[in-house]
């Protein structure tokens, strides 16, 4: 089933938003809330309302752990092309671990926060794509002059596949972050070294009749990879919830993306915001995440064929699913979606 049986229309937002927003949080500082928040909202009503509401009109430690070094070995050296890859396009700049680092030229910068940026690197040649399947992600490497290893991280691209002749990244700085601080202190024409594909979960269009996919923070890059390549191919009818948390409205990354997709596909798409600072009139959630949110917003564990995605910060994983055991092993699944009797087979942590 698509919506839930039992299940409240979504008329009376404000107050059930309220009734979450006034939850006493656990931890005493607002990075602790948002370690346990950073993936749901607050929304109200008894069910899964998920297609009941109208349509539609970012010291902290870098958000994705480092790759190790099993995790670089293990590029493959000729990655099978994912069904949703681009198949016309034959020139890839990453082809693989035999390849190497490359070394990429910084094209044009883009402001899209307080500490957020677009990056736009250019590929070999002008003809190239990227080479990367859903779902993968690409390596960077970085040596300052007073390191004396160089700093090495896995970032997912936002560009699409099949576009030529560049990829985005999108890259939120944290405090004490080598790479993140190295990215935003770099000007048009500097270089930076990239490595991969890095293959994550891989995706053939109808793998599954439903994903939700729970996000925070820059943990929504491979989620709007994922969710870009479901909709852009027609023959791919599978729904898509979204939850992303943030600290700020501010702070939601891809937001006019995912507002194009929500608007263009109303009956399979559906995103949902929770905020740990919401602005006055705020319409979505706010405060933490709950078990009684997820059962509010998720497909029922019983539906046939889900499929959750997470990422995120290391405190949203602890709350929401356990961590990964390594980068090549998924681990228990622990957490709230163990809790509310989803099957480890259910769950991918990216």
């Amino acid at each position: 089933m698509f919506t839930r049986q039992a299940y409240r229309a979504f008329q009376p937002l404000k107050q059930p938003i309220r009734r979450y927003a006034t939850a006493p949080s656990t931890g005493s500082s607002n990075n602790t809330l948002y370690a346990l928040a950073a993936a749901g909202l607050g929304v109200g009503g008894g069910g899964y309302y998920y297609y009941t509401r109208p349509s539609p009109k970012s010291a902290k430690p870098e958000s994705v752990a480092p790759p190790s070094t099993l995790e670089q070995k293990n590029i493959p050296s000729n990655p099978s092309p994912s069904a949703s890859a681009p198949q016309q396009a034959t020139n890839k700049a990453f082809t693989g671990s035999d390849q190497g680092f490359i070394s990429l030229k910084l094209d044009t910068v883009e402001k899209i926060n307080h500490n957020t940026k677009r990056f736009r690197f250019s590929l070999p040649n002008s003809d190239d794509v990227s080479g990367l399947q859903i779902a993968s992600a690409l390596l960077t490497k970085y040596k300052g002059p007073d390191t004396e290893k160089a700093v090495i991280r896995p970032y997912t691209p936002v560009s699409d596949e099949g576009e030529k002749g560049y990829i985005d990244l999108v890259v939120k700085r944290y405090e004490g972050g080598p790479m993140s601080s190295h990215l935003h202190d770099m000007v048009p024409g500097q270089r930076l070294e990239f490595k991969g594909p890095i293959p994550k979960y891989p995706w053939a269009p109808n793998k599954h009749n439903h994903i939700a996919l729970i996000a925070g923070g820059t943990g929504i890059t491979p989620m709007y990879q994922l969710a870009r390549a479901i909709f852009s191919n027609p023959d791919d009818k599978t729904k898509v919830t979204l939850l992303f948390g943030n600290l700020t409205e501010e702070d939601i990354l891809l937001k006019p993306e995912f507002e194009h997709l929500e608007n263009t596909y109303p009956n399979r798409f559906r995103a949902f915001y929770l905020l740990d600072k919401p602005p006055e009139g705020w319409q979505q959630g706010s405060g933490h995440i709950t078990k009684e949110l997820l059962k509010t917003v998720l497909p029922e564990p019983k539906e046939e064929n889900l499929k959750v995605f997470v990422c995120g910060p290391p405190g949203l994983y602890k709350a929401i699913s356990g961590a990964k055991k390594s980068p090549q092993e998924q681990g228990e699944l622990t957490g709230m979606l163990k809790e509310l009797g989803y099957g480890a087979d259910q769950v991918y942590k990216f």
